[in-house]
């Protein structure tokens, strides 16, 4: 029996995570946390265990998933690295950053991980269970979070088993998530130039330190890249209105600083806290009474610039 008192959610020891990496050689589904989000687990190399994926999440086939990698050399067998990526590599993996980079003609992949696209995701992970489970299956693991499509993203086990229930073969119980918040995402372009395609936990001065400026956007309008670029995303189910200081009597307030609310972000205001419960407090806010959901003001700045995007999209 499981932790928690559901039967697929296991502590992540030793034990737990060679079953684990024996599931997801046999092609089955296993989530596991990451310094992020807790991410849906497959081979990425086998187009039934990835279909596996797309089939649990209710997800668009044209929507790319991220391709999880223990190091840099696992990474530069399935795409093309220049200096460029290689110096985001070194800089910010292990750690949230997805790199969006040509994929190699001999990547083992199956197609769907790309959806047909000519460019692969990839993620070095920091978090150590998702380091020992890539370790033991030597595979290269596509990721995305383990949620219902559209759905909010979890950060503890206990979401993970609430949203997919008996699709997930296993879960493996890391605790609640450090940072929070998915990856940044980064797309390299021919020529030198480079786009943001996701806000997250590494912002455009940290990337502008390394790469230089950016260049001009070169994505074709409505075309998905990358996850996390749907209009509608992070969904709690219940009508939202974001920058409210004073809410309804029908909201669920979620504040943030000197915004109490029901539940907060950050009472000390701090971006980095809220980035790490903004999923936390959208679930309780799902789960509340009230029939709709009120947000207080976060700051444009920082990692505040991925949080707004998140409700933005929760809230469209």
């Amino acid at each position: 029996m499981g932790s928690n008192s559901h039967p697929r959610i296991f502590a992540a020891t030793p034990q737990a995570i060679v079953r684990a990496a024996q599931l997801l050689r046999e092609g089955r589904l296993v989530a596991v946390p990451t310094e992020t989000v807790y991410g849906l687990a497959a081979r990425a190399d086998t187009d039934d265990a990835v279909a596996a994926i797309y089939r649990a999440k209710g997800r668009p086939a044209f929507n790319p998933l991220i391709v999880h990698v223990p190091n840099i050399a696992s990474a530069q067998t399935l795409a093309e690295f220049d200096s460029r990526a290689h110096a985001l590599a070194h800089r910010f993996w292990p750690g949230p950053l997805t790199l969006v980079l040509p994929r190699r003609a001999s990547a083992p992949l199956a197609d769907a991980v790309t959806a047909g696209l000519p460019t692969v995701a990839l993620r070095c992970p920091a978090h150590p269970v998702m380091q020992q489970l890539l370790a033991a299956v030597a595979l290269p693991l596509a990721a995305p979070s383990a949620n219902r499509s559209a759905a909010i993203s979890p950060t503890t086990a206990r979401h993970v088993a609430q949203s997919l229930g008996d699709a997930v073969d296993l879960i493996l119980d890391g605790g609640a998530c450090e940072r929070g918040l998915e990856s940044t995402i980064v797309a390299l372009r021919p020529g030198g130039g480079w786009e943001i395609l996701r806000s997250g936990p590494i912002g455009r001065s940290e990337l502008v330190a390394v790469l230089g400026a950016s260049g001009e956007d070169r994505r074709v309008p409505g075309m998905i890249e990358a996850p996390g670029q749907m209009s509608r995303h992070y969904s709690p189910g219940k009508p939202m209105r974001l920058g409210i200081v004073n809410a309804d009597a029908d909201e669920f307030h979620i504040g943030f600083g000197a915004v109490a609310g029901d539940i907060t972000l950050s009472a000390r205001g701090d971006p980095r806290e809220a980035a790490r419960r903004l999923y936390q407090c959208l679930h309780a806010a799902a789960a509340a009474e009230q029939r709709r959901i009120a947000v207080a003001p976060v700051p444009e700045q920082g990692v505040g610039i991925a949080i707004n995007d998140r409700l933005r999209r929760a809230a469209s």
